[in-house]
């Protein structure tokens, strides 16, 4: 179920980037940034959907890192926005706490994963 819960929080979040990017100034800049970070919190959860049909754990944590790559670049934006003051910071506050949330999951089932992963292997020598 944990997984499932993930599966939707993960989505929610690129639904929330697409809305926070729709209000977005229409400068050049914006446009910019509002495509990459399209792109990055969007590939969070289309990742994370990929890991979950790993068919190792050495595939897992490939995708999982993918994910993480893609989860600190969400936050890099969200950032960048909030440092330039394209959005208020009050309204930012938590997509940066979810992003912030959801990279530090991903670190820890990374972790887990290769622990996990260790152990097997220590297993079968």
């Amino acid at each position: 179920m944990e997984n499932e819960d993930l599966k939707v929080r993960t989505q929610r979040f690129s639904v929330s980037i697409i809305k926070l990017s729709e209000r977005l100034p229409e400068t050049r800049s914006s446009r910019i940034i509002a495509g990459q970070i399209l792109r990055s919190s969007s590939s969070i959860g289309a990742n994370y959907r990929a890991a979950r049909r790993s068919k190792s754990t050495r595939d897992f944590v490939n995708k999982l890192k993918i994910v993480e790559e893609e989860t600190d670049e969400t936050l890099y934006w969200l950032e960048i926005i909030e440092q330039a003051k394209i959005v208020d910071a009050d309204k930012l506050k938590d997509l940066i706490k979810e992003a912030n949330e959801l990279l530090s999951i991903f670190v820890t089932s990374i972790k887990t994963a290769k622990s996990n992963l260790a152990i097997k292997t220590k297993v079968r020598n």
